[in-house]
């Protein structure tokens, strides 16, 4: 039987390594060995700290989470892998599977996504935030040539501004106070501004700063009868908003957006994993290589969640490479991949 090695929070502000056995898959099951992790800095770090609400715990449960918050839980969703052990059209197939930062695990073949051609396996660990971009978009329903705002150059953020960028004739711009993520949104071919130079009069602000501020910015820079999407999550943090003043004459409509539930005016002809499979193809584009911005070896996994969750450890997207001697430049060096 294989053993694996997984990351758990401990306690607040601790996580740890541990090794298990991995049992053998059964029919319609696969063995997946992952390749590349990525972290999700919003969530995973609320995780970390002990911050997820009581009465949000079991809405806030990963597919594949083992354990219950706070703490011990095995907690993530950005995982891709090479499936070593199932039927022939997937063996050797790279996948993407809603699981934890896990070294090998079973799961049933219909949790798995193949990634496209073309896609490589580490620019697929962001399928969850393209995926959750797109059912923002969904949500907020841009039109031709509307004014879009994103508050926020995070990796949710800047997957939303560069999906919404493809719109004929949007004008698109990303407000972020931190300077150093100009360089990203240049990358994606979209405007950066600091929130002294927000535009105003937006037709669409899309606040993904899970900040007070930020969402602010967006009721101040909506345009009259403009439409305020809330894609970030607070946890257990309260937040005060100036819903007074001309928040009534200005006709401004507040709505949140969140990844647990296809978006209501897609839901009947989407599912989540047709969902998940237009991200994965969304992906084929290269600029979005632009928001993987750090990466560790699998060891370091403790630390580097340590410096996410305390802000130490600034970036977009942090991937954590698990391949060891049996992987040399993206290629399965140890036999057929069967698994045996």
């Amino acid at each position: 039987m294989a053993s694996e090695t997984s990351f758990w929070v401990e306690g607040p502000g601790r996580g740890r390594l541990r090794t298990a056995e991995v049992r053998e898959p059964g029919d319609g099951e696969v063995r997946v060995r992952t390749w590349f992790t990525g972290i999700s800095r919003g969530t995973e770090a609320t995780v970390f700290r002990g911050e997820v609400p009581e009465r949000e715990r079991e809405r806030m449960r990963a597919p594949f989470q083992e354990g219950d918050f706070p703490a011990p839980v095995k907690y993530g969703y950005l995982n891709v892998g090479v499936v070593e052990h199932g039927p022939a059209a997937l063996r050797g197939r790279a996948v993407f599977t809603l699981v934890p930062h896990q070294s090998v695990f079973v799961v049933p073949e219909t949790a798995v996504t193949p990634v496209p051609e073309g896609v490589p396996p580490r620019r697929a660990v962001l399928a969850g935030a393209v995926e959750t971009a797109v059912n923002v978009l969904w949500d907020a329903a841009p039109l031709v040539g509307d004014r879009i705002t994103v508050v926020g150059a995070g990796m949710i953020g800047c997957a939303v501004a560069r999906l919404a960028q493809g719109i004929p004739g949007a004008d698109v711009v990303v407000v972020d106070r931190d300077t150093g993520k100009a360089d990203v949104c240049a990358a994606l071919e979209v405007p950066f501004r600091t929130p002294d130079d927000a535009p105003e009069e937006r037709d669409i602000v899309i606040d993904t700063s899970a900040s007070e501020d930020g969402l602010r910015l967006a009721l101040r820079t909506a345009a009259t009868e403009g439409e305020i999407i809330e894609a970030s999550w607070f946890g257990a943090r309260e937040v005060s908003l100036p819903l007074g003043e001309d928040f009534h004459s200005r006709r401004l409509t507040i709505r949140s957006s969140q990844v647990g539930l296809v978006a209501p005016r897609r839901r009947a002809t989407r599912t989540p994993a047709t969902r998940l499979a237009l991200a994965l193809e969304l992906l084929r584009d290269p600029a979005f290589d632009a928001l993987l911005t750090g990466e560790s070896p699998w060891t370091s996994l403790p630390d580097v969640m340590a410096g996410i969750a305390d802000g130490s450890l600034p970036g977009l997207c942090h991937t954590i490479n698990w391949r060891d001697g049996n992987w040399r430049d993206g290629t399965w060096q140890g036999g057929d991949g069967t698994g045996g």
